[in-house]
């Protein structure tokens, strides 16, 4: 069967590498298959989220959301982690010795043929070869002696590995056999220890074995591999991505001999039970990743059936609330340890400013210092740092003493975390010296620590750690706190560091550490210094021993204030969003990232951010197949493919029913009128293609940093479909029975395939496409892949006296 169907209960999507999976492809209905659906529907189309559908037989109720019988109980729920495989076994030809690579079994129909030697009760139970571990009694499954180590690779699923149970040896093994006896290469699982050994014995003992402390979820899988004279032990947690957990030179015996597999197991004594063994020399490759969106039970008469649909990534990312300002995202970090943050963007007629960083301190209370009435405080009025578009607090005392701030007792809980050493960070804006930014103090004021604009325009620091008389210390930097910008600030008190505007401007702070701060004073300090101006973005941060410092993060985020991080390239802008996302999984595919020009505003969603620099750099954004992470591939990852980078190549006449070519206007662009923000409109035309069809006008309003780049975009954009050429838009293969079945399943958007010997109608003998997307179903023995397609040569660009890529008018397109 070439499909392997997991669901990982209990498991949390966001941390990938903590699923535990179980197998329930026995359950899955394979006439019918399992249907998934990934990419777009040509190259100018958005990728669109991943779906797998399947259905799944329920007659004991073990899919029934809430039934406390389910073996998956109270797991079987919605957004459930799920992943689909496509699994391809070996198969012998030829006469012995065979390379090891061509050695395999599912299981499926019992134990075959394969197998010489099979004793103490190994049978076969759902599909897994289970091997008894009873005390005294030696048990397994060996083949004949015929196979030949170099060059040559084995794998073995390992799903059920044996316990203790009071023995004093416990030893499961998957190894080759060499034909002098105690010669044996590969992996033995100590149930005494919980080790998971990379042996090489010799006389059966191997006194430098690596041991591994066995992990259900990152030995799933074993692998033994030969390669140009070196051996290798890897494991895997899916079978596809495999890690190196030993090597050395491959010993001569090994080499030379002809091996015997080993599936063997021996206890001493204690409590027999028993080792399982699935889907030996499978190749596994990975077809879908995602979360179960419902558990819908049906039924046929009385046969019960789950029919369900699972969504890819892009489901949660399309659920998240719209973004904050990239300011507040960067303070908001995961990773931050973040105690509070107020941003003090409330709206005016709000009396109280809420913290946000979900640790639940009180809000921030206006307090009324000097005079009843006497100055305003008017939260959400200020323009905040320019590239926030947002609205902070405005301060307006009539006096030093005489006015509105804003104070409030964190509580305990935040107290506590108080303990570690803290960095204060605050955005300021005044033109008045002698003021107080923000203070902490303890309840008793044993502990102060305020931070100031001294009567100079510097900055200062008072401390006080034991209740006396604040101590005053002027901090190098800037004298210029005072000129009506917008200031930004970061106190890391356990480096004893300060930056101002992103730069480090003292590192030899004497402040002392200091407890329980957990009073906040913000716009003046417990009725003295109140501050004239606006004030926002207040946090602070708890920094344990072990966490990285803060300090040069939060520097940072002056940038996301002021520019919202425009001029940084593609790559690094879609990797931040996506980390705004919680997802800290990003492949990036080429090397052409150009810069982004701000998002710095709040109010758009994570996907359509990652959808205006995937559009601006003409690149391709999709969720990843085999792990919760995203793809970014650049443009320049369609240049030009080279003679024999195709992924895999196929004759027409093994094609399905249904291949068709399209030659229409539905792509052609021959008119664009492009602009970035705060840049020129400007237009580009191929006025032959005006003259021959009449305006295809296409607007492009795109994230560049300069006019020319806005130019560039749009002759790529009209240099490619002024005149499209014929194309294949869908390509149907019945996968399962081509010879290079492994390659087909390799091609992932944007790969290139060819297809060759078309009939003498086409407009050429071979076409070279590119993957857009698939729909494929996979069922027992059988997985029709239908790609959607773009012809490769649109991406084409000029190369200098190339045969092939530089012929004057005909491939002479620049690159972008």
């Amino acid at each position: 069967m070439p499909l392997l169907v997991e669901a990982g209960w209990g498991g949390l999507v966001q941390y990938p590498s903590t699923i535990t999976w179980t197998d329930i492809t026995p359950f899955v209905d394979t006439v019918t298959g399992v249907t998934v659906t990934r990419g777009a529907s040509d190259e100018l189309s958005e990728t669109q989220p991943g779906t797998a559908t399947l259905t799944l037989d329920n007659a004991d109720g073990r899919f029934t959301p809430g039934n406390s019988g389910s073996p998956y109980a109270p797991f079987v729920r919605r957004n459930a982690p799920i992943r689909v495989s496509a699994v391809v076994m070996p198969q012998r030809s030829g006469a012995a010795p065979y390379p090891l690579s061509m050695c395999g079994d599912d299981f499926d129909a019992g134990l075959g043929s394969m197998w010489s030697s099979v004793y103490g009760g190994a049978t076969v139970v759902d599909g897994r070869v289970r091997i008894p571990m009873n005390p005294g009694v030696s048990s397994g499954i060996q083949s004949a002696r015929q196979w030949s180590l170099p060059g040559t690779s084995l794998t073995v699923r390992w799903p059920t590995v044996p316990g203790a149970n009071g023995s004093s040896s416990v030893l499961a093994n998957f190894v080759l056999d060499g034909v002098t006896a105690g010669n044996r290469i590969g992996f033995q699982y100590n149930g005494l220890t919980g080790k998971m050994r990379c042996v090489n014995m010799v006389g059966f003992s191997d006194a430098s074995s690596t041991d591994l402390t066995y992990s259900a979820i990152d030995h799933q899988w074993l692998r033994i591999r030969e390669s140009g004279g070196t051996f290798y032990w890897e494991t895997s947690s899916d079978g596809f991505g495999w890690t190196v957990r030993r090597s050395l030179a491959t010993p001569s015996w090994a080499a030379t001999d002809q091996l015997i597999v080993s599936l063997t197991t021996g206890r001493t004594g204690g409590t027999g039970d028993y080792t399982e063994y699935d889907l030996l020399g499978a190749k596994v490759r990975p077809r879908f990743w995602g979360t179960v969106n419902e558990w819908p039970i049906g039924w046929d008469g009385l046969y019960s059936k789950a029919q369900i649909t699972a969504t890819d990534l892009f489901k949660r990312l399309n659920k998240q609330p719209a973004l904050k300002s990239m300011l507040a995202q960067e303070i908001l970090a995961p990773d931050s340890n973040l105690l509070v943050y107020y941003p003090l963007t409330e709206d005016s007629t709000s009396t109280a400013a809420g913290d946000l960083s979900g640790t639940g301190a009180p809000a921030l209370a206006t307090v009324q210092a000097g005079a009843a009435g006497s100055g305003t405080l008017t939260l959400g009025s200020a323009d905040g740092p320019p590239e926030t578009g947002e609205q902070v607090a405005a301060f307006a005392p009539v006096s030093a003493t005489a006015g509105k701030y804003l104070s409030v007792d964190m509580g305990p809980a935040v107290g506590q975390r108080m303990y570690n050493y803290l960095c204060l960070e605050a955005w300021f804006q005044t033109t008045t010296t002698g003021r107080c930014i923000f203070g902490i103090q303890s309840t008793d004021l044993v502990y102060q620590h305020l931070l100031s604009v001294a009567p100079g325009g510097g900055l200062q620091i008072e401390w006080t750690w034991d209740g006396t008389p604040l101590t005053v210390e002027t901090l190098s930097g800037p004298t210029t706190m005072a000129d009506g910008k917008w200031h930004h600030v970061v106190y890391d008190q356990g480096a004893v560091r300060l930056w101002v505007d992103g730069v480090l401007v003292d590192s030899a702070i004497a402040v002392p550490r200091t407890w329980e701060e957990r009073v906040l004073h913000v716009g003046g300090y417990r009725g003295t210094r109140l501050w004239n101006g606006a004030i926002g973005h207040v946090a602070i941060v708890s920094s344990p021993s072990t966490a990285p410092d803060y300090g040069p993060t939060g520097a940072t985020h002056y940038a996301a204030g002021m520019t919202g991080y425009a001029g940084e390239t593609a790559d690094a802008r879609m990797t931040r969003l996506a980390r705004y996302a919680g997802v800290s999984s990003v492949t990036i595919w080429g090397s052409t990232h150009d810069p982004i020009a701000s998002q710095g505003p709040g109010g758009s969603s994570v996907v359509a951010r990652m959808r205006e620099v995937e559009s601006t750099e003409s690149g391709r954004l999709w969720a990843e197949r085999d792990w919760y992470g995203l793809a970014y591939q650049s443009r320049d990852v369609r240049y030009n493919p080279s003679p024999g980078a195709e992924t895999f190549t196929i004759n027409y006449a093994d094609l399905e029913p249904g291949i068709s070519l399209a030659d229409d206007d539905q792509k052609m662009v021959n008119m664009v009128e492009a602009t970035r923000p705060g840049g020129a409109t400007q237009r580009v035309s191929a006025p032959a293609s005006v003259l021959a069809f009449g305006e295809y006008q296409q607007d492009l309003n795109i994230l560049k940093t300069s006019d020319n780049s806005v130019l560039d975009a749009a002759y790529w954009l009209v240099s490619r479909y002024a005149n499209p050429a014929p194309e294949l838009r869908e390509v149907p293969i019945q996968a399962y029975t081509m010879a290079n079945y492994l390659d087909i399943l390799d091609a992932e958007i944007g790969s290139y395939f060819s297809v060759y010997n078309l009939p003498a109608q086409a407009t050429a003998p071979s076409m070279r496409v590119t993957v857009e997307g698939y729909t494929e179903t996979i069922r027992d023995r059988g997985h029709d892949i239908t790609f959607t397609t773009s012809a490769s040569f649109t991406d084409s660009v000029w190369v200098l006296d190339d045969p092939v890529y530089g012929v004057l008018g005909s491939t002479t397109r620049l690159a972008y």
